[in-house]
């Protein structure tokens, strides 16, 4: 029922106004344009890799060229990875599987747990928990939902498991990575995801030693919210919650595991569901009149504690959204559809104003990078015109910020400009893209009932995507997460589909799966439909 009707609500919002051919052509702009963008910062930045180790330092032009498994290796190298498979397979191939080799060589310690890498003294820091939490989740996560079992994953799971094995921190649940919110959601993020690819039950046993640390002390004594810090010998927090980066990946991962424990039937299902409820409940509730979130607020009062506004709001109405996917309570999907309209009031808004940016009142490109990712996962599901058009006159705000030697604010967030990018650009082509991007290719596409319409502007190599959240993820549901690709449109592998030209001619079947591996294309509109 949603999928069609999300279907249909696209369909009516690009019908509003200019033909559907020019539609679509303004959409491959949008696409070759941003593609440009992308192509342009991977390879400034790989001016400025180690000549030895062909790693990245955290920062362009400092005397300090470190490279961190937290920063650099979450945040820039694994979208670099998806912008060469998307614009250059054999730099894709070459140098950044070279890059993961000498990740491993040099920043590993025995048991794979990753230091930080000093560039100039050639000596590793001590392993850490933390590098290899963020690292897995906010960047070996995103190269395996997008491209599946590469070796990128591999190096993930066992990373993964080498981490959680050195867990440190007693609770009367076993132990755990950490005792603050990010750490022990980016590894909760990570679990689940493991846990349901590899029906591994060792990573499922892990997931839920936090899980119901949260569930079962953290949640019932602090105000049904988790804390930022939580002393697990005490049992008592330090009265603050993050809403943004650096605290909400616990709300993200509890809500993930719930929606596991939905797939597999378990008892946890219905033991997480009021608690959870609770805390979502609580936390919309500390919302702005349009359902903006806090930086920061105090569990207790629900008052905010950092007044500016969260450029993760979409973060935790991701995970609201996919309570709602598995509960079926519509209450959650219309706090999503609030916040969604209400979106325009946020033009040009100051999104992360402290940090690295350049004009402190404009804000920071990587503020506009997690709010316009915020978004684009939620509009995947519910596309809300407004939202859809906020998305667009935001892009052209976050493009505009890039210099022409390719850079933004020369640190290792800049990778973070190129995921929301690639979002973006998928998005305009509906998941279409071609193997091999260059100057000139550019991709709009809109869907028709159970086919798509796409305009090509010059010839290529064009795939098509696949239910990646079933065949790679291995879960039942289309659930939001963070960190995902998401799939717009999305061919059957064993069903035929027909492909032809908008005026009916160079008509020719192909199975899905042959147009998931890629088929030559030529420019000008296409029609690709399941072949009766």
């Amino acid at each position: 029922m949603l999928r069609i009707a999300a279907a249909t609500i696209l369909l009516a919002s690009l019908s509003a106004g200019q033909p559907l051919e020019s539609q679509l052509r303004t959409k491959a702009e949008r696409y070759e344009r941003v593609m440009a963008s992308t192509d342009r910062l991977m390879r400034a930045w790989l001016k400025s890799a180690d000549p030895e180790t062909l790693l990245l330092p955290d920062r362009v032009n400092n005397v300090q060229r470190v490279y961190t498994p937290h920063n650099s290796g979450a945040d820039l190298y694994p979208y670099l990875i998806l912008t060469a498979r998307m614009t250059d397979p054999a730099l894709y191939q070459g140098r950044m599987m070279e890059m993961l080799r000498n990740e491993v060589r040099f920043t590993s310690h025995a048991d794979g747990v990753p230091g930080n890498y000093d560039l100039v003294s050639r000596k590793l820091g001590p392993p850490s928990l933390f590098g290899a939490g963020e690292y897995a989740k906010d960047g070996l996560v995103t190269v395996t939902e997008a491209l599946g079992r590469t070796p990128w994953f591999t190096r993930m799971a066992d990373m993964t498991a080498a981490a959680m094995r050195r867990a440190a921190v007693k609770s009367e649940f076993g132990m755990l990575p950490a005792r603050d919110a990010e750490l022990n959601g980016d590894y909760l993020q990570v679990l689940v995801r493991l846990a349901a690819m590899n029906n591994d039950t060792e990573a499922l046993a892990w997931a839920r030693r936090i899980g119901d640390a949260y569930v079962r002390e953290v949640l019932p004594k602090n105000n049904g919210l988790p804390s930022m810090d939580w002393d697990f010998d005490k049992h008592t927090g330090d009265g603050k919650l993050k809403l943004r980066d650096h605290g909400n990946e616990i709300v993200v991962g509890l809500v993930m595991l719930y929606c596991l424990e939905r797939d597999l039937e378990t008892e946890r299902f219905m033991r997480y569901r009021p608690v959870l409820a609770t805390m979502l409940d609580r936390i919309l509730a500390s919302a702005n009149a349009d359902g903006m979130l806090y930086n920061m607020i105090d569990p207790k009062t629900l008052k905010p504690i950092d007044e500016r506004l969260s450029d993760n709001w979409g973060y935790i109405y991701g995970a609201v959204y996919a309570f709602y996917q598995a509960t079926g309570d519509a209450k959650y999907r219309d706090a999503v559809l609030k916040v969604l309209k209400n979106l325009p009031k946020y033009r040009n808004h100051a999104w992360e104003p402290s940090g690295n940016a350049a004009d402190k009142s404009k804000g920071s490109f990587d503020g506009y990078a997690d709010a316009i990712e915020s978004a684009i996962y939620l509009v995947n599901r519910e596309p809300v015109a407004e939202a859809i058009d906020w998305i667009d006159s935001e892009m052209r705000v976050m493009q505009a910020m890039q210099r022409p030697d390719g850079h933004v604010e020369d640190w290792y967030g800049e990778g973070n400009f190129n995921r929301t990018s690639l979002l973006y650009a998928l998005m305009q082509s509906q998941g279409v893209w071609t193997d091999g991007w260059r100057k000139g290719v550019g991709i709009g596409a809109v869907k028709q009932g159970a086919g798509v319409k796409v305009y090509l502007s010059d010839a290529a190599r064009v795939k098509f995507d696949y239910a990646r959240h079933r065949r790679v993820m291995n879960f039942r549901h289309n659930y939001v997460r963070l960190n995902e690709f998401p799939e717009w449109f999305t061919v059957e592998e064993n069903r035929l589909y027909k492909v032809s030209k908008a005026d009916g001619s160079g008509q020719f079947e192909r199975l899905g799966a042959e147009l998931v591996e890629g088929i030559e294309m030529q420019p000008g509109l296409w029609t690709v439909e399941p072949a009766k």
